[in-house]
């Protein structure tokens, strides 16, 4: 038998591929969306007052829409597994859907803050939720 014919078995169905993937991007976008701007934010402030918001605002219309993409593609790959999951892979879920939702919660409280500390507050906890929910992720894919 050639590796072809040998492995052809153990790919993913087309609709676990397309759950999978965009699950995936969407958490490229979200998570690390979240770090390269604000990596680049000093820049950003060096370009002008109205830069930084400017740019948050442009952010924001593809981090919020990757956000939802997300949520959808998470509750379809729960879905997807049909109920048989153990207790404390269920425990490990819940606790990623409480990061889940701080990370939307501070993220939302970051574009309605006015003051500056504010704002820095609830990204460093919309960026940290977002990680530990991100590893999570992982470790329930198993």
């Amino acid at each position: 038998m050639t590796f072809a014919t040998t492995h052809v078995d153990q790919l993913a169905n087309a609709a676990t591929v397309l759950r999978l993937s965009l699950h995936v991007l969407a958490a490229a976008f979200w998570v690390g969306g979240q770090f390269v701007l604000g990596g680049l934010m000093p820049t950003i402030r060096g370009l002008g007052e109205d830069a930084s918001r400017t740019i948050a605002k442009a952010f924001g219309r593809l981090s919020w829409p990757a956000f939802w993409v997300l949520i959808a593609t998470g509750v379809w790959n729960y879905a997807a597994m049909g109920g048989t999951q153990s207790s404390s892979w269920r425990l490990a879920f819940s606790v990623k859907m409480v990061f889940v939702f701080v990370a939307g919660l501070a993220a939302f409280m970051h574009t309605r803050a006015k003051v500056a500390s504010q704002r820095g507050m609830y990204a460093g906890l919309s960026a940290l939720a977002s990680v530990v929910a991100l590893v999570l992720g992982v470790a329930l894919a198993g």
